[in-house]
């Protein structure tokens, strides 16, 4: 069994994950300075299956000829998504991930087939107000009624910016507002971007779903690890202070 294997048998992604966490913790470091919550698509090779196979596989369903041929399906993945965004048809899954507003790293991520709403996974990666800072950033594509009423019962301060819509447009007061908003907000494009740029794009070439999530909790790993070695050639913290030697 290869190393990726083996981190999809065990659940190993998340338990590294939370070591890293322990090791900031350890450092004195706490990612408490307000939460952005944002969405990037993770693209994987393109299935080319038949209009009916796509259909079945929308629904859960595995095609009856697919089921057949073991061989042809374990290099098919039923778990991926088509989505469509700006008139651009993207295949793959989504990393939702919460970033620290200060630090810019991230503190918690969940991975959604593509088609899945933003929105939707905002709950799963949403920290306490105790854990990640009171305040809650994030673009317009997560605003409703029902979150904000949520986020105040959860004592949060939602930053997120406001939603309008053909027959209530956004006044001239709640487009500077949410201009002063997306300036926060906005440090997570750093994130994606640094993805992209600095670690060979976001895309992963594997199959199905659970060695999708291996390889999506990496990429966020990676970063994180990364984020941290430049927040350390910039002393962003006192580690001298933190882990020098007692005198003897």
């Amino acid at each position: 069994m290869d190393i990726q294997e083996e981190l999809k048998e065990h659940k190993l992604t998340e338990k590294l994950f939370d070591r890293f966490d322990e090791c900031l913790r350890a450092l004195n470091v706490e990612l408490k300075s307000g939460q952005i919550v944002d969405v990037t698509f993770v693209i994987v090779p393109i299935q080319r299956n038949k209009r009916e196979e796509n259909a079945l596989i929308k629904e859960g369903a595995i095609p009856i000829e697919l089921g057949k041929e073991p061989h042809k399906l374990a290099q098919k993945d039923t778990d991926a998504r088509w989505t469509k965004k700006n008139g651009e048809s993207i295949y793959g899954y989504k990393d939702h991930v919460n970033v620290d507003r200060d630090t810019k790293l991230i503190t918690a991520w969940e991975d959604t087939p593509a088609q899945v709403h933003d929105s939707q996974a905002l709950e799963a990666v949403l920290r306490s107000p105790e854990e990640g800072g009171a305040e809650i950033h994030a673009d317009s594509a997560y605003r409703s009624a029902e979150q904000e009423t949520r986020l105040i019962e959860t004592g949060h301060v939602s930053q997120i910016n406001e939603k309008g819509s053909r027959a209530h447009p956004l006044s001239d007061e709640q487009k500077t507002v949410n201009r002063t908003k997306s300036k926060i907000r906005s440090r997570v494009e750093h994130v994606f971007g640094a993805m992209t740029n600095e670690m060979g794009d976001i895309c992963i070439r594997t199959i199905g779903r659970a060695r999708a999530q291996v390889q999506i909790g990496l990429l966020n790993l990676t970063y994180n690890i990364k984020r941290v070695a430049f927040l350390i050639r910039k002393k962003h913290w006192n580690f001298d202070r933190v882990i020098a030697p007692a005198a003897s």
